[in-house]
C-alpha cells in the first residue's frame, strides 16, 4: 500500500493537468507510456540487487558498493533534498486545489497542513503507517470510480448527452500542443509522477524472504500503478480539451479527475472529487517527509558519518526528531506562493522532483551495470542470483542510462527555445552542478580509507548482530577501489559478491511450501486460496 501510495498521487490527480495543457493529449499518453516502460525496466535492475543483497537503506548502497563511494554520497543527499522539495510542492499542491472553492488565503490552510503531517511524523511510526494506509485506500477506489465515470461521460454521460470519443484529439492545437518542446516538457512531469517506484529498494532489508517476495512485488506492483495510469492518462485526454480555462497556468492548476466529474453534471461529485485529490495531496506529502526524514537519519549514522551526528538523535519512541525538523524546514519554499502565483511555483518544485527521480533512475542503471560486469568477470553463475531479469541483459543497464540522460538533457527545451526563461532552465538543470559539487567535494576532502565506505544502514536487518559485525566491514576490500584524483570508481575485478547475500531463512522455505500445497489442493479450496494470494 505505501509503495502505491508513493506513486500514485499528487502527480496523477494535479500533474496530468499541466502535462495535458503543456504538451496537449497525444504528447501525455506518449511520454507517460515511455517513463512507464523505462520505469519497469529499471525496477528489474534494481529488483535483481535488493533479491541479491536486501540490505537497509536507499538504493544507494548499491550505488557506493558498486559504482562509486563518492557518486553514493552526492546521490544521497541528492534524494534526499528530493523527498524535503517533495513536501513543498506537495504543500503548493493544496493551495492549488483550494482554490477551486476560491478560499482566500490558502498558504494558511498549507500551514495548518504542515503543522498536521509534521505531528504525525513526529509520534511513533504507527501514525505514519495508519494514515498512509487509509488514504492510499481511499486514492485506489477514487482511481477505480474516476475510470468508471470518464467512461460514461466519453459514451455520452454528460449534460449535452453527446458522445465525445476523440473530439478533443481534435481541437485546434491538437493532439500535440507546443511543438517538441511542449513534448519534450511533458517527460519531466511524468517523472515526477513515476517518482516513488524506486523507494521498493528502500524496504528490501526489513521484507520477508526477499528472495521470493522482492521480485514479485517488482512485478506485481508496477503493473497495478501501470494500468491505473495509462487507463487514468487515456481517460483525461479523451474528455478534458488541452486549453480548458484554468487548466493550467501562472496562478493556479485544476485537477482533470475535479473536471471530468463536473462535465458528468455534478457539482456536488466535482467538489467531492476534489476533497478526494486534496486528500492525495496530504498522503503525498507524508510519504515524502517519512522518507526524507528516514534518509537524512541514515547518512547521519554511516561510516563514514556523511551527515552532522544531530540528525542522528530519536527520541523515547524511536522517531528521529532532528531529522524530521530539517527535511520539514524545506517545505517553507510554499510560502513563497503569495508572491510568484501558486501554478508557477508548482511548476518549478515538480521540475526539480521530476529530475530528481531521472537521476535516481539513472543511478540504478549505473550501479546494475557495473554489478552485472562484476558479476561476470569474477566468474559467478547467472545461476546463482536469486532473481534475474533474463530478457533485459545485457541491454537494460545501457538501455537505462542512455535514455534517462538522454531526457535530462532534452526536456529543458522549452526553457532555452524560442526564449531563454532563466528560472525555468533553473529548475532543470540545477540538480546536476550541485550534485557534481557534492562529488568533488567528498572525492578531495573525505576519502576515507575503502574499508570505512559500508554504511552502518545498509547491514542486513534479517541477519544477526554478529553476522554484521563479523562480516560487513569487508564489503568493500582494500583493492576494490582504484585510486584516482579524478574518481573512485570501483573495481568490478575485486569488489565483494558475497557479503551480505540472502541466506534463505528455514523458516520462510517451510511457509513457501505451506503455499505450494495449498495451490495443489483439490476441490474449491485450491480456487479459494489461488484467490486469497492474488488479492493479497
Amino acid at each position: 500500500m505505501i509503495a502505491i501510495a508513493g506513486t500514485i498521487g499528487t502527480g496523477l490527480f494535479l500533474g496530468t493537468g499541466r502535462s495535458l495543457a503543456q504538451g496537449g493529449p497525444a504528447s501525455m499518453l506518449i511520454c507517460y507510456s515511455i517513463i512507464g516502460f523505462i520505469v519497469y525496466v529499471t525496477l528489474l535492475l534494481l529488483g535483481e540487487m535488493a533479491t541479491q543483497y536486501p540490505v537497509a537503506g536507499s538504493f544507494n548502497a548499491y550505488t557506493t558498493r558498486f559504482f562509486s563511494p563518492a557518486y553514493g554520497f552526492s546521490l544521497a543527499w541528492n534524494y534526499w533534498f528530493n523527498d524535503a522539495v517533495s513536501v513543498a510542492s506537495d504543500l503548493t499542491a493544496a493551495q492549488l486545489v483550494l482554490q477551486f472553492w476560491q478560499v482566500k488565503h490558502a498558504w494558511v490552510v498549507s500551514a495548518l497542513f504542515w503543522v498536521f503531517l509534521v505531528g504525525v511524523n513526529a509520534l511513533h511510526v504507527r501514525g505514519y503507517g495508519e494514515l498512509e494506509y487509509w488514504l492510499s485506500s481511499l486514492k485506489i477506489v477514487t482511481v477505480i470510480l474516476f475510470v468508471i465515470v470518464g467512461a460514461l461521460v466519453n459514451l455520452g454521460l454528460n449534460p449535452e448527452q453527446e458522445f465525445i470519443g476523440f473530439a478533443n484529439w481534435r481541437i485546434a492545437g491538437a493532439p500535440f500542443v507546443g511543438g517538441f518542446g511542449g513534448f519534450a516538457q511533458v517527460f519531466v512531469t511524468a517523472s515526477f509522477a513515476f517518482g516513488g517506484t524506486e523507494s521498493l529498494g528502500i524496504t528490501a532489508g526489513e521484507t520477508k524472504n526477499p528472495s521470493k517476495n522482492m521480485p514479485r512485488v517488482v512485478k506485481l506492483v508496477f503493473w497495478r500503478i501501470m494500468i491505473f495510469y495509462i487507463l487514468t492518462i487515456l481517460i483525461i485526454g479523451l474528455n478534458v480539451p488541452w486549453n480548458y480555462p484554468g487548466l493550467s497556468n501562472r496562478s493556479t492548476t485544476t485537477s482533470p479527475f475535479t473536471i471530468v466529474f463536473r462535465t458528468a453534471g455534478s457539482n456536488a461529485a466535482a467538489s467531492f472529487m476534489n476533497t478526494v485529490v486534496l486528500t492525495s495531496v496530504i498522503s503525498a506529502g507524508n510519504h515524502a517527509l517519512f522518507a526524507g526524514t528516514r534518509v537524512l537519519y541514515g547518512l547521519s549514522v554511516t561510516t563514514p558519518r556523511q551527515a552532522p551526528k544531530i540528525f542522528s538523535w530519536t527520541t523515547a519512541a524511536g522517531t528521529p526528531l532532528p531529522a524530521l525538523l530539517m527535511t520539514s524546514s524545506v517545505s517553507a519554499l510554499c510560502f513563497f506562493s503569495s508572491f510568484i502565483g501558486s501554478g508557477e511555483l508548482w511548476g518549478w518544485l515538480q521540475n526539480i522532483v521530476g529530475v530528481s527521480n531521472q537521476i535516481a533512475w539513472l543511478s540504478i542503471g549505473l550501479s546494475s551495470w557495473r554489478f552485472r560486469k562484476a558479476w561476470i568477470r569474477q566468474g559467478r553463475s547467472l545461476d546463482e542470483l536469486k532473481f534475474r531479469a533474463s530478457w533485459t541483459w545485457p541491454w537494460g543497464p545501457p538501455f537505462v542510462i542512455i535514455s534517462v540522460f538522454t531526457l535530462i538533457l532534452i526536456q529543458g527545451w522549452s526553457s532555452v527555445i524560442p526564449k531563454f526563461a532563466p528560472l525555468h532552465f533553473i529548475s532543470f538543470y540545477v540538480e546536476l552542478p550541485i550534485m557534481a559539487f557534492m562529488f568533488i567535494a567528498w572525492l578531495y576532502f573525505k576519502r576515507p580509507a575503502p574499508h570505512d565506505y559500508l554504511a552502518v544502514e545498509d547491514a542486513p536487518l534479517l541477519q544477526s548482530d554478529d553476522h554484521i559485525s563479523a562480516s560487513s566491514v569487508t564489503a568493500i576490500t582494500s583493492t576494490s577501489l582504484r585510486r584516482s584524483k579524478f574518481h573512485d570508481l570501483v573495481d568490478v575485478d575485486s569488489v565483494d559478491l558475497y557479503t551480505d547475500e540472502y541466506m534463505e531463512d528455514e523458516r520462510d522455505a517451510a511457509e513457501e511450501d505451506e503455499v505450494a500445497q495449498r495451490l495443489k489442493s483439490q476441490g474449491p479450496r485450491r480456487w479459494l486460496w489461488s484467490l486469497y494470494y492474488w488479492f493479497v
